[in-house]
């Protein structure tokens, strides 16, 4: 019988299931916002400002009341990184997502964006070498299917150039994904603030400079808060999902949100109730429930390695601590692993990117 051990995937499935559940909400609201004709570049920059802002005002309010997240604050070694991210992520994504959206319906546009799964997992597997076994390429499968499925009866025929847009933001999303895996170990809430905020004003600054005018104060504030949910605190539960799971399981788990965005469209906005729905909805379940009870275990060493972010002291972490680094648990500060050889159920998380055989059995 296959064992499943509960605490692999805690709690790092659940931020990924949230963080999905979060953006697919945002693609039938920001359909919605196009109809009150917004541009589709001026609401992307609103939708990621406003994220950036609603996190910073968090960001804030946590240091204005003492508050401690024990979380590694971003290094300038960093920012490399960070930058990557924002033009892929950020800024090209999201345009090619809101242009996408301005032609196809948003039922539609929610389930091609499974294509960002696939993606992200196909970078993690083929570029970045994460072990990715049978059972999690089954369940990947079974999830795109569902949403392929549904798609092909929402809109057969050869996709039109709103569709093609999607496939493009999911790619520049798999790189941003992919990218942001090394910044995971950092505050996602600087992280996802600070991505929002240039992100954001970038794309204001193109929209306007191109000639579009702000709305209203109401539309901007509906943009900004679709943007704080779907895009900042999405993307804050997306980071934290990618410390523990590494990007490929990440981006399988996210491949959930189509569905959800499809589900919410048919409330939302009135589409029917078709049989492929239902059908989507069993393969994605039978997909996630391939994902959840994965086991992946091994001997397998940890090389030397320094690095920083929220920890507490267990089988991997048996540093001593110096009279400047922080007392409690958890904390942060800049450690050193020592190499060690052992074997436990695991996944691509901040200590466990070792090397794999190019394709591995589960």
């Amino acid at each position: 019988m296959r064992r499943f051990e509960p605490s692999v995937v805690w709690p790092g499935v659940p931020y990924a299931l949230l963080s999905a559940a979060l953006f697919a909400a945002s693609i039938p609201l920001a359909k919605l916002l196009l109809g009150g004709g917004l541009s589709p570049w001026l609401l992307a920059g609103l939708l990621y400002f406003g994220s950036g802002l609603g996190l910073g005002a968090m960001w804030l309010g946590r240091r204005t009341v003492g508050a401690t997240t024990a979380e590694a604050p971003l290094r300038r070694g960093d920012l490399p990184w960070l930058t990557l991210v924002v033009l892929s992520g950020g800024v090209a994504g999201p345009v090619l997502l809101i242009i996408g959206l301005s032609t196809t319906p948003a039922s539609t546009a929610a389930l091609l964006l499974n294509i960002e799964g696939l993606a992200t997992m196909g970078i993690a597997w083929l570029v970045l070498r994460e072990s990715v076994d049978q059972r999690l390429l089954l369940g990947a499968a079974l999830i795109l299917s569902g949403a392929l499925l549904l798609s092909w009866q929402e809109a057969p025929g050869t996709p039109g150039w709103g569709a093609l847009a999607i496939f493009a933001a999911c790619f520049a999303w798999g790189i941003d994904n992919n990218l942001t895996r090394k910044l995971s170990g950092v505050d996602p809430i600087l992280v996802a603030m600070t991505k929002g905020l240039v992100a954001g004003a970038v794309n204001l600054a193109f929209a306007i400079g191109a000639g579009s005018a702000l709305p209203g104060a109401m539309s901007i504030v509906e943009a900004s808060a679709v943007g704080f949910m779907g895009y900042g605190v999405s993307l804050a539960f997306f980071v934290l999902a990618l410390r523990h799971l590494g990007a490929a399981r990440t981006g399988a788990y996210f491949s959930t949100a189509p569905f959800i965005g499809a589900i919410l469209a048919v409330l939302l906005l009135s589409e029917p109730v078709t049989v492929g729905l239902i059908t989507a909805g069993l393969l994605m379940a039978v997909g996630l429930y391939l994902h959840v009870t994965e086991l992946h275990e091994h001997a397998h060493e940890h090389q030397a390695i320094e690095h920083e972010h929220r920890h507490v002291h267990d089988e991997h972490h048996a540093h001593t601590h110096g009279p400047s680094d922080p007392p409690g648990e958890p904390h942060t500060h800049r450690h050193r692993h020592v190499p060690l050889v052992h074997r436990h159920p695991h996944y691509p998380d901040l200590h466990h990117r070792h090397g794999h055989a190019f394709f591995k059995r589960g």
